[in-house]
């Protein structure tokens, strides 16, 4: 398919008027054809006024039909083929390996999303049938389901060009819920994400669907977006990027005549808990998986392990040596934008100029533009504490190793640390009563908990929360991976003593949809 430079809106394609966005091989710096041009207000409109329109209809369609729409859409991005990977590859610096699974994921979640669309569970039903002869007052008769948010704006990410972009998890939950998904695209990959939107307008179109089901926008500064949030028509935002660029939305949408959520995925240094009789008994094999973790993907992971917390001692030198023999043998990889490998750079001379902090291993050093060198750095718990500055995420391969003098600290650490999108445990039989005292903390920080693995890795699956307390995200109550991120765009709407001819399916007394249902607090009905 070819890439021509425009964005969607509805069912059209667009150019732009503004100001011309390119996308960068960062790999050699190569400007990429064609050239996008941005979108202006007038554009946010349009796509705006297209969602609304779309959306009494669209929340409304059949759990079949809406499963089917989410299918095709997999089904057409996997059409797209080799051009696809190939234009991720060059706008993203990623390998062909990594993109064909990030494909793959993309059209799991998407299919995933179909199945929970046909389950019918999302939609929560509750009936409360009439009880009038009930002393001292009647109870009128209750039904309760989920509904549709209204129009969602989706922020596509940096570091996953498919499965956080334009059919990511943020759009698959959204339409899945029966929103319609308005897209601001990455400027860092804005061909592939023209490829995708395509993908998904076709479904559109061959699912006979209203065309403000979806449309795609591009923007090279902060106006896009910003006028985005700010619409109107507008009743949630999806958001995967760094934590100046979610709070500013977040002050957006709460500064709105009509406030909205903004669910943002931010900032987390996801710490790991080396346990000491963990680390005394296999303390060389957690080193060499902690710097595979650490170094997977040139550390462009929102769950990278940036932070290990451990109890000095002899054992704990034979981990950091070990760690940076492993260092030493890791290849300097591309990152995702020039950008981001400027904001690294800077991250990790801060962490060396810091008169607390030493440098333990280092990877090899980059041979090209753009390259992340992995490091692992230490400082003492005393140091950490007293700093916030050691606290913050470095986006890349580089981590930091908090020296404890005692087991008493790790409690310490754990408490001063920010919210977090995961907290892991490496531990052994021996060590769980430090574990225990340590998981009540870890609970109230990091929407994750692991034990004896690595962050790095986020399964699509229904019980996996990628979320947790600000700033790893903005709502601590809710997940952008898996199924439960279609109740973020849900909201529940009670009818009273309605006529049967007016209730919804799934609230009808003979339940057509045949979807599980609480029945005067007993499941059945």
């Amino acid at each position: 398919m070819q890439i021509k430079g425009e964005m969607l809106i509805g069912a059209r394609a667009v150019r732009g008027q503004g100001r011309v966005i390119r996308g960068i091989n960062p790999a050699t710096g190569e400007a990429l054809e064609p050239a996008f041009a941005g979108g202006a207000q007038a554009d946010v409109d349009q796509a705006c006024a297209l969602a609304a329109e779309a959306f009494d209809s669209f929340r409304e369609t059949g759990l079949e039909a809406r499963a089917a729409f989410l299918e095709t859409i997999a089904e057409n991005i996997l059409a797209l083929g080799d051009d696809l990977i190939v234009r991720a590859m060059a706008e993203s610096g990623l390998p062909r390996a990594r993109l064909e699974g990030e494909r793959g994921r993309t059209m799991g979640q998407l299919r995933l999303f179909a199945a929970v669309v046909r389950s019918g569970n999302w939609l929560d039903v509750r009936l409360d049938p009439a009880m009038p002869e009930r002393a001292p007052l009647p109870r009128a008769d209750l039904r309760q389901r989920q509904i549709a948010l209204g129009p969602v704006a989706v922020f596509g990410a940096s570091n996953f060009p498919l499965a956080f972009s334009v059919a990511g998890g943020d759009t698959a939950s959204a339409l899945a819920a029966g929103c319609p998904v308005v897209v601001k695209a990455h400027s860092a990959h804005p061909g592939t994400s023209e490829l995708v939107g395509r993908a998904i307008q076709q479904a559109v179109a061959d699912a006979g669907l209203p065309e403000g089901v979806f449309s795609l926008l591009f923007g090279s500064g902060t106006e896009v977006g910003a006028n985005l949030v700010a619409h109107p028509a507008i009743k949630a935002v999806g958001f995967t990027g760094s934590r100046s660029g979610g709070t500013a939305l977040m002050q957006i949408a709460a500064n709105r005549p009509e406030p909205i959520p903004v669910y943002a995925e931010m900032s987390s240094i996801n710490p790991v808990f080396l346990l000491p009789a963990a680390l005394a008994a296999r303390g060389e094999s957690i080193a060499k998986g902690f710097v595979g973790s650490l170094a997977m993907g040139a550390g462009q992971f929102c769950t990278n392990p940036g932070l290990v917390i451990a109890q000095e001692g002899a054992a704990l030198d034979a981990f950091v040596q070990t760690a940076a023999t492993a260092l030493a043998e890791v290849a300097a990889q591309t990152m995702l934008t020039p950008g981001i490998h400027q904001a690294y750079s800077q991250g990790t001379d801060q962490l060396q100029q810091h008169a607390a902090v030493n440098q333990a291993g280092v990877g090899i050093a980059a041979a090209g533009p753009n390259q992340c060198q992995a490091g692992l750095y230490v400082t003492s718990a005393e140091a950490f504490l007293a700093d916030e500055r050691l606290a913050e995420e470095i986006f890349g391969a580089s981590s930091l190793l908090i020296k404890c003098r005692s087991t008493d600290e790790f409690a310490r650490v754990a408490e001063h640390l920010e919210g977090q999108l995961t907290a892991t445990l490496l531990l052994d039989e021996a060590d769980t009563e430090l574990a225990r005292g340590l998981l009540p903390v870890l609970e109230r920080k990091a929407g994750r908990i692991l034990c004896n693995g690595y962050p790095t890795g986020v399964e699509v699956c229904q019980a996996m929360v990628h979320g947790g307390p600000f700033p790893a995200t903005s709502d601590s109550r809710t997940t952008s991976v898996g199924s439960a991120a279609i109740l973020r765009f849900l909201r529940p709407v009670c009818y009273q003593d309605l006529p049967p001819a007016l209730l919804p399916e799934a609230l009808q007394d003979s339940n057509p949809l045949g979807v599980r249902r609480l029945l005067d607090g007993r499941n059945g009905g």
